[in-house]
Order: C-alpha cells, then structure tokens, then sequence
C-alpha cells in the first residue's frame, strides 16, 4: 500500500490500534516514530517490529510531548510522512449529563480533543514543508451519534471531526489529506473499562454493548486497523475531510 520506507507517527501505540497498527506497519516497510504514557507498552510495541522503530514517552495532553514526538521523527527519519493520532481514553464512568464534573469534563476532552489539536499542529508545519503528508485521527461512532451516559466522550470526538473538517479544508491544495476513521465497540484493552463499568462477563459485556449494532458483535482489532492502514495509503489517495465508520451499521439505523 506504499509504506515502504514512509516515516510513520503513531500515539496511543503502547496498545490496541496503535499497537496493531505499528505492527501491520513494520510489515509494510514503514519507519515508526511511536508515543505512549505507557512506556512499557512501547517497548512491547517495538518488540512486535522489524522495522526501525523510533520510541519516545508522550502525553498527547501535553502540547510539548505533542511537538517533541514529530521532532524526533523528523530527526530520526528526516520527516513525517503520515500520522496517526490514536491516543485516547474512554472517560468517565457512565453517567447522566447533570452528573458530569468538570474535572471528569476537562479531562476527557484533553486527551481526546486537545491530543488530536496538539498533534496536526506539531504535524502539519512539517509536512507543509514536505508538500505532502496524511494524517488520520481516531474518532469514533461517539462522534457521529449520540453516546447516551457519555456525554463528554461524545462531545470529544465530534469535535475530533470537526478539527479534521477544518483542516481538510484549510490544507488540501498543499499536498495534504486529513481524515477520521470512527470505530465502534472493539476488542481493544480500552473495553476492559467498559466492562468494568457493566460488571459483567466479557462475553455478557460484548452482547450487550453490542445489542444495538446490526451486526452484533464488537470488531475485531484487525478490522479497524485495516481500515486505517488504507485510509493513509497511495491508494487511497482522493479520500479528504471524511469521518469514516467502521461500526457494523450502527450509524446506519
């Protein structure tokens, strides 16, 4: 999919779709800058690499740790040519929307919303100068409908594709493409929360999140992060500004 010798930036990618991703990615030739608050993660992360891999601590809610992560691509591999910015949480525990507090507010929002902002604006100077990059940010269905007892989730990935929008918008005639890629329920660490939180065998947890999704069942890991790799590949080369669900139909019904 013309990974070959890219140099790939990917947070969140001590786990889950970033872990995944990173991996896929090293198959496919790519050159890895990685960030995480999870450095043990990372190095598990690296481990599942052939690839060169360029590892650095980073809270994405942290406009520094956003901007040191790109400079150690741009260090190690003379660029940025595609980013992925994963990283995020999944919040509070449900609650009706009176309830939430601001702490739980802020953030929730900081992570999601604010992680994404710091990462294109730390990204996009570098590619501008490249003429040329791509850039996915994790969404998710939240982000597209209504998430009942989540309100501050779901108030953070839409404003996730809104950042997109805008940026797809303000730098396609340079050579850039910006887009979002919106999963449903997956089987990623960041469902054990989920689970926590019903209180229920996984199996029971998984039905009934799933309960609502035509296809019912959550994805499986692989699914979305196929989808990722082709939102950001050569072939894929006319897709901007789009919010993409992977979800089983659920934005469907």
């Amino acid at each position: 999919m013309g990974y070959d010798n890219k140099s790939v930036l990917i947070t969140g990618a001590g786990s889950g779709f970033g872990q995944r991703l990173a991996e896929r990615l090293s198959g496919l030739g790519a050159r890895l800058v990685l960030g995480d608050i999870d450095e043990a993660g990372l190095k598990a992360t690296e481990a599942l690499c052939v690839a060169p891999v360029r590892l650095l601590h980073c809270d994405v809610s942290k406009e520094a740790d956003c901007q040191a992560l790109v400079t150690a691509g741009v260090d190690a591999f003379g660029g940025i040519d595609v980013a992925f910015n994963n990283a995020g949480m999944g919040g509070h525990a449900p609650k009706p929307l009176h309830q939430v507090t601001e702490k739980e507010f802020d953030v929730t929002l900081r992570v999601n919303t604010y992680g994404v902002f710091y990462g294109m604006k730390a990204q996009i100077p570098v590619m501008l100068q490249a003429g040329s990059g791509v850039i996915l940010n994790t969404s998710s269905v939240a982000g597209i409908l209504g998430a009942p007892f989540l309100s501050a989730y779901a108030a953070a990935k839409h404003a996730v594709i809104g950042l997109t929008k805008a940026a797809a918008d303000e730098y396609a005639r340079k050579g850039l493409r910006v887009n979002a890629i919106c999963p449903a329920f997956a089987d990623t660490p960041i469902m054990d929360g989920v689970i926590g939180h019903l209180g229920l065998p996984k199996e029971e947890a998984y039905a009934k999140v799933s309960s609502r999704v035509p296809m019912r069942r959550v994805a499986d890991i692989d699914e979305i992060v196929q989808a990722m790799i082709w939102a950001c590949s050569d072939e894929n080369s006319f897709m901007n500004g789009q919010a993409l669900a992977i979800d089983g139909g659920l934005s469907a019904v």
